[in-house]
């Protein structure tokens, strides 16, 4: 397991295994749902759809989502009760964190034997794919992890049995008003936890459920706003809304010819199994049903398109992120009105290209834009972390823009020697360089960084913020209207 994976494993293994819990949480009040509309969701010529008919449907999913948040907010209780520990002690130790459970959980280790992958391979084969030879270096790694994640469980059990921790709420609630976010669920060796505390850390979560529950409610009502228009129509028709629905589908949906069946097979049949004479028939009805779906939507947008529509369902706003960005790699205007802030991964092909893109915005909004870099190695990219160290170890000689400009061409070569390589064509004085990289001067910085991303929810990279607003993808195109809402935003403030 990563180092850096490592340091979150310890915390969460212990809180997550509490027999129990500190406290307990209501599904009902989970602080994760907008505020809705109390009875109609939309207005269909008149016609109410309720929120009842659209969310009776959707129970058991809706329910799952806001048991995720309810959960979550446990968790997390336990998870800042474990870290100011961890905090503590390394702090006792003059340490730091990271260096303590190297010391104290990786030393403790043992690396599992070629033997008793294999013991586990044959306990295991049958949910297993592939032979032996194939798998050992996956299951290798697997037996690593286990044992790490057991060893960090002892430690962080040690340390939560050591410590006075008083938990002074019985059931854990979100906060009702803002003056509630001041409220002292927990007090760690004389440290506060406060419920604003939990509350910021849960916000991408948090807006991650409330995202995914109004995509559930806007695509039922969608097809109750669909189903009622139909209905009516049939009326106005003096027909069923079946009969007008195949009628409509047999003047409209050409059928699929055995030329079209054949192209799609040619097209996809890398994911098809069998010759095309044996799929022909499956292919021509998946073809004809996907034609007999695009007249159904076609019907239903003249529908709408001719009736009166209220929809009072509304989705949520994106949150303002506060973000950190002192002593961070920066270039543009200082006193920008609108800073990017791209959390990045010099081993991940999608951010280098995503760098034009962002030159691209800075130079067209010259002045007004400022750019500031986070680091956000991910785990999948094995060079990416030392990768960004060593480009901490360049911004410290002056040459931070210079350097990783050489890390995004040679992505597929950044392994110790090639990072060394780079600061010697970029003449860094190379006693310096290596040192840093050597003893993991930057290691703690860059560590920094990837929890602030997990903080704000990223997952992947890059991941762009635009005045602490998340960019919904790395495009020109979605970048530019983020930097031109922002600017609008900052000129109405100012009026």
């Amino acid at each position: 397991m990563p180092r850096i994976v490592l340091l979150f494993t310890i915390l969460l293994t212990a809180a997550t295994a509490q027999a129990q819990p500190a406290v307990t949480s209501s599904q009902e009040d989970c602080g994760c749902e907008i505020k809705l509309p109390a009875d109609d969701l939309a207005l269909v010529n008149g016609t109410k759809i309720t929120r009842q008919d659209v969310e009776d449907p959707l129970k058991a999913q809706l329910d799952a989502l806001r048991q995720q948040v309810v959960a979550a907010r446990q968790r997390e209780l336990e998870l800042q009760i474990n870290s100011r520990l961890l905090e503590a002690e390394a702090k006792r130790r003059g340490s730091s964190a990271q260096k303590l459970i190297d010391d104290v959980v990786l030393a403790q280790v043992k690396a599992p034997t070629e033997a008793e992958a294999l013991a586990f391979y044959e306990k295991n084969k049958a949910q297993i794919q592939g032979e032996f030879a194939a798998v050992k270096t996956d299951l290798l790694a697997y037996l690593l992890t286990e044992r790490q994640r057991a060893e960090a469980g002892k430690y962080a059990a040690r340390l939560r049995a050591a410590a006075k921790v008083q938990i002074n709420v019985k059931e854990l609630t979100p906060p009702a008003a803002a003056t509630d976010r001041t409220r002292v669920l927990a007090i760690v060796n004389g440290q506060t936890i406060t419920a604003a505390d939990l509350e910021n850390s849960l916000q991408p979560l948090i807006l991650r459920t409330q995202e995914e529950l109004y995509t559930l409610r806007n695509k039922e009502l969608t097809l109750r706003i669909n189903d009622t228009l139909l209905q009516q129509e049939a009326q106005k028709q003096k027909v069923t809304p079946n009969a007008l629905l195949t009628a409509e589908i047999k003047a409209r949906a050409k059928p699929v010819t055995e030329a079209e069946a054949q192209a799609f097979f040619q097209q996809n049949k890398e994911r098809i199994s069998g010759e095309f004479a044996e799929v022909k028939a499956q292919i021509i009805q998946y073809l004809q049903r996907s034609e007999e779906r695009k007249v159904e939507e076609a019907l239903a947008a003249r529908l709408r398109k001719a009736a009166s529509v209220q929809v009072f369902l509304t989705a949520p706003a994106p949150p303002v992120f506060t973000i950190l960005t002192d002593d961070q790699p920066s270039k543009g205007n200082p006193n920008a009105p609108v800073t990017i802030v791209e959390f990045t991964d010099f081993q991940c092909p999608s951010c280098a290209q995503a760098q034009p893109i962002i030159e691209r915005t800075l130079a067209e909004f010259d002045g007004q834009v400022k750019l500031v870099i986070r680091d956000f190695p991910l785990e999948k990219h094995a060079e990416a972390f030392q990768a960004a160290e060593a480009a901490e170890a360049a911004r410290a000689q002056g040459k931070y823009w210079e350097y990783t400009a050489l890390l995004l061409q040679h992505q597929s070569a950044l392994g110790k020697d090639k990072l060394i390589a780079y600061a010697a064509q970029l003449n860094l004085d190379a006693q310096q360089f290596r040192s840093a990289l050597d003893t993991g001067q930057f290691a703690d910085a860059v560590q920094r960084d990837r929890q602030e991303g997990l903080r704000l929810g990223v997952s992947g990279t890059p991941t762009l913020f635009v005045n602490g607003r998340r960019v919904a993808e790395p495009s020109y195109e979605a970048l530019k209207a983020a930097i031109e809402a922002a600017l609008k935003a900052t000129d109405k403030s100012q009026e």
